[in-house]
């Protein structure tokens, strides 16, 4: 019989919330990680991406703090702009059963409005350059943080964001929990893991190797005003189950 949840440590509260969003029973990797992380143990987790680490770190850090405590309490770097909204859309119901509030900062949305947000948010996840230019205008303060993650630091420091993630992990609480996230804990990536956290617990897991198959391509040349038309009916004489559409622009999807 699989694990639930509850078996791991969850609270029922988000327990449930998890419930909601369909998920019955963890994957593998939140069954490795959330023993030791909900313990409050430092974690180094090598993992691709789409294992399920998201929601791993994210109970941790709803189950580690509390609706009373200084904001931000939780600190979640990442690489991009775009990881950091997946992450709060993932994470933003499971924080709302336990009155927590999650935002997301980065770069090229208004500054001000995300300065309101980050001093009123829980667990703030972050690009490092926005919120360094956030604690250079001492919008926002990092003292009180007492849970990091640093999710995909391999691609953080790929993307040259070393120099600027050192400065903000010292700002941080000395007696944080660090949650770090990689592909690769290999070379210089598995150094500054080891530099950030303490007598951690070290996950390593790959997802099984599934076969694929053979991919078949078709090419049909079409007008633009029966394109739609042809596409329905390819969808529906092809029972494959799900199927991913790429269009030009947003209007077109």
């Amino acid at each position: 019989m699989s694990q639930t949840f509850a078996d791991l440590g969850v609270s029922n509260a988000v327990a449930t919330a998890l419930a909601d969003r369909g998920m019955e029973s963890p994957f593998a990797i939140q069954e490795l990680a959330l023993p030791d992380a909900l313990a409050g143990r430092d974690v180094l987790v090598a993992s691709p991406t789409g294992s399920g680490k998201t929601i791993a770190f994210g109970v941790a850090l709803v189950e580690g703090i509390e609706a009373e405590d200084p904001r931000p309490s939780a600190l979640v770097l990442v690489p991009t702009r775009e990881l950091a909204t997946q992450i709060v859309d993932e994470i933003r119901e499971i924080a709302h059963s336990r009155a927590l509030a999650v935002t997301a900062v980065f770069g090229g949305a208004g500054i001000e409005k995300q300065a309101r947000l980050a001093t009123r948010s829980h667990i703030l996840v972050a690009t490092p350059g926005r919120l360094e230019d956030l604690l250079q205008r001492r919008a926002v303060s990092l003292a009180d943080v007492k849970m990091l993650v640093l999710d995909e630091a391999d691609r953080m420091l790929d993307m040259g964001f070393q120099p600027a993630v050192k400065r903000i992990v010292s700002q941080c609480r000395t007696d944080r929990q660090t949650l770090f996230l990689s592909a690769t804990l290999d070379g210089r990536v598995g150094e500054i893991a080891r530099a950030y956290t303490r007598d951690p617990k070290l996950i390593e897991y790959q997802h099984e190797k599934k076969d694929q198959g053979k991919i078949e391509h078709r090419f049909r040349q079409v007008t633009r005003d029966d394109k739609i038309d042809h596409l329905v009916d390819q969808l529906k004489d092809r029972d494959r189950g799900l199927a991913v559409v790429f269009v030009k622009t947003k209007f077109g999807a």
